[in-house]
């Protein structure tokens, strides 16, 4: 089965002041279609550069980006956007809700940015705030929502454009044990159900378990975490 998202040979490295900070080296990575993998390593690691670089947010010093089978990391800028538009998904640890809008509507701006109709984005956000339970609280904006909610508002807009790769930062980091079950177990269900690739970034040893496996970084390189 070919990957749906897929590092190779991937380095990364800064210039700071006289010196390299290399922080990728030779980073492999490689996650299917409907597979959850786990990313624990602690900060500092090169964890939130290599989330970057694999959602074609931050080029890579060499190496290859593969998505959804196309290699993406020397396309120009508009074709990057494109590509992120089109097939990666993003939730992060703070929802990133336009507080303005409704949760529906906050559903509906990327699919409205792609060029959907306004009916089929309305009746696609409905769908997904259906699918996380969520549909009673439409209406609401997002002060109006509890932080469970809102994240799972946040997940609901980030599949909105049924994207290929799904990247997560930490997306139940700030909420209690309850709710963060609760929020997993969406993400979970939508991950399977959508045939997603889904890289997570989390410090909750809890959630990583539950994943199909767990990687971590170690000298710039992705392996493969053993209890």
């Amino acid at each position: 089965m070919t990957a749906a998202l897929e590092l190779k040979n991937v380095g990364r490295s800064f210039i700071q002041g006289e010196k390299e900070l290399v922080v990728l080296k030779g980073a492999d990575l490689a996650i299917s279609r409907g597979e959850m993998v786990a990313l624990v390593a602690p900060s500092g690691s090169g964890k939130s550069t290599l989330l970057q670089i694999a959602g074609l947010l931050e080029k890579p010093n060499n190496g290859e980006v593969m998505v959804d089978a196309r290699e993406c990391s020397k396309l120009e800028d508009r074709a990057r956007t494109a590509m992120r538009r089109r097939s990666i998904g993003f939730v992060y640890q703070f929802h990133h809700l336009l507080p303005e809008l409704s949760a529906l509507e906050n559903v509906m701006i990327p699919q409205l940015i792609l060029g959907r109709s306004r009916n089929d984005a309305s009746a696609r956000a409905k769908t997904l705030l259906d699918h996380m339970r969520i549909a009673a609280r439409s209406d609401h904006r997002p002060a109006e929502l509890s932080g469970g909610e809102q994240q799972r508002v946040a997940i609901a807009r980030a599949v909105a454009n049924e994207p290929q790769v799904l990247l997560a930062d930490e997306p139940t980091g700030n909420l209690d044990p309850s709710t963060s079950d609760h929020v997993f177990q969406s993400l979970t269900e939508i991950v399977r159900e959508s045939g997603l690739a889904a890289l997570i970034a989390t410090h909750n040893y809890d959630l990583a378990d539950r994943m199909d496996r767990i990687v971590t970084l170690e000298n710039g390189q992705v392996v493969a975490k053993t209890s």
